[in-house]
């Protein structure tokens, strides 16, 4: 095979893998709207409107994640999977795309301020 034909071959497959990514979900994209319904039914007992019933400093509240480094989908992911301190563990209890989802929502809802 000729090296113009092979570069010719690695551009067309690099063109088609670049072009399908397009059409590749994202794995565990987040739906805020499940989210907020797993919130309501799961968390909002413990932490109505970001606040937390049991220890009022660990809050859901913007200020609060930052404080404990828990502001990103991954830190509130792993909190509600595993559990710690008072919070309870979800992971048997919760999918991982609803724990994702529920952790986008928390996230967005502290960058709104839980309005």
């Amino acid at each position: 095979m000729s090296l113009k034909l092979k570069k010719l071959i690695t551009i067309i497959l690099l063109t088609f893998i670049v072009l399908n990514l397009n059409f590749i979900p994202t794995a565990l994209a987040t739906d805020t709207v499940n989210g907020e319904k797993i919130f309501s039914f799961q968390c909002a007992g413990c932490h109505i409107n970001g606040s937390n019933i049991v220890r009022r400093g660990k809050n859901l509240k913007l200020k609060a994640l930052k404080k404990y480094h828990m502001d990103s989908i991954e830190a509130i992911s792993s909190i509600v999977a595993n559990g710690k301190s008072n919070m309870s563990a979800y992971k048997d209890r919760l999918t991982e795309q609803e724990i994702q989802d529920v952790s986008a929502y928390v996230l967005e809802q502290a960058e709104k301020g839980w309005r």
